[in-house]
């Protein structure tokens, strides 16, 4: 029996459906390795220091019914400096914009008035759907996340309210179908095989920070920020490729920092590029060589000038 005989009479197929979500919390809940986790593959740099997310990086999700395009967004918090504040503008145009607003509260944390106050902020999206999502749960025991899931819904009317652990892949596909349900019926927004609009250095950019972020404490990661200078590929060896050189600055805003980052010797720098160089290889066609160097700008996360040389 061939497949069409198989389809009940009448049967029509389910409608395609295509949207934009966006994970918005606090400060490290999760956001973006549920991102990367959805996706599949990593194109958002993690790490357990505040505000590693700097701008909104679209990742998308195919299945055969729909697609879902991610945006990740840095964590709302109260701002310090310019940046922070801009950083902050930036949740709110997205928040104006998506079809859907995945609200992110750890499993192993209370409710808090940060959390209150992303509450409240998802009003200035009425156009779009509300999900809370409880992250994290592979960390408390099932009472204390059926605990959270019974606080988190008092908070409003949800659309649809699911526990997720990214790193055990516990919900993802679940949470997968509820938000394609959410969305409009649409034809496919990109192409086949595309996750994400983010550009090859932008990617590279950012795991050079990410490698920088690590193992650094206080105030540090605030003021890490890195441009990429030169790219090129060297000729081709016979069959094997010639490698990618990169040439990348990383950005402090005091002589200090500046010490922290190429610690005694050049020993943590040296680190630095041994870790971003293997990241960077996994998402290369070939052998990359990292050339590094530490400059300062200093206070530049309050200078408006130099915020929009490095980007933001």
């Amino acid at each position: 029996m061939n497949e069409a005989e198989t389809q009940p009479t009448g049967a029509e197929p389910a409608a395609y459906r295509a949207g934009f979500v966006t994970f918005v919390g606090r400060p490290n809940v999760g956001k973006s390795t549920l991102t990367n986790a959805l996706v599949g593959e990593k194109i958002v740099i993690t790490s357990d220091k505040p505000q590693t997310t700097r701008r909104a990086i679209r990742g998308i999700v195919h299945r055969p019914n729909g697609q879902i395009i991610i945006v990740d967004t840095p964590g709302i918090h109260r701002p310090r400096t310019l940046l922070g504040q801009r950083l902050n503008d930036i949740v709110e145009e997205v928040l104006t914009d998506v079809d859907v607003v995945g609200f992110c509260i750890p499993a192993d944390e209370p409710i808090g008035p940060g959390d209150r106050m992303i509450n409240e902020w998802l009003d200035r999206a009425p156009q779009a759907k509300k999900v809370a999502l409880v992250t994290k749960c592979e960390l408390v025991p099932k009472p204390e996340v059926a605990k959270q899931l019974m606080e988190i819904e008092m908070l409003r009317d949800w659309d649809v309210i699911i526990p997720v652990s990214s790193t055990e892949q516990i919900n993802l596909e679940p949470l997968i179908e509820e938000l394609i349900g959410l969305f409009p019926e649409s034809p496919q927004l990109y192409p086949d095989g595309m996750i994400t609009e983010e550009t090859y250095s932008q990617r590279v950019a950012e795991l050079i920070r990410e490698s920088a972020l690590h193992g650094v404490h206080d105030e540090l990661p605030h003021s890490i920020a890195v441009m990429i200078e030169d790219m090129w590929d060297e000729e081709d060896e016979g069959e094997e490729p010639g490698r990618r050189q990169i040439h990348a600055n990383i950005y402090v805003e005091r002589d200090s920092q500046k010490g922290i980052i190429i610690g005694k010797n050049g020993q943590r720098l040296k680190n630095v590029r041994q870790f971003a160089s293997r990241a960077i290889t996994a998402i290369s066609d070939r052998r990359v060589s990292l050339t590094l160097h530490v400059k300062v700008a200093k206070d530049w996360q309050r200078d408006a000038k130099q915020l929009g040389r490095l980007g933001f």
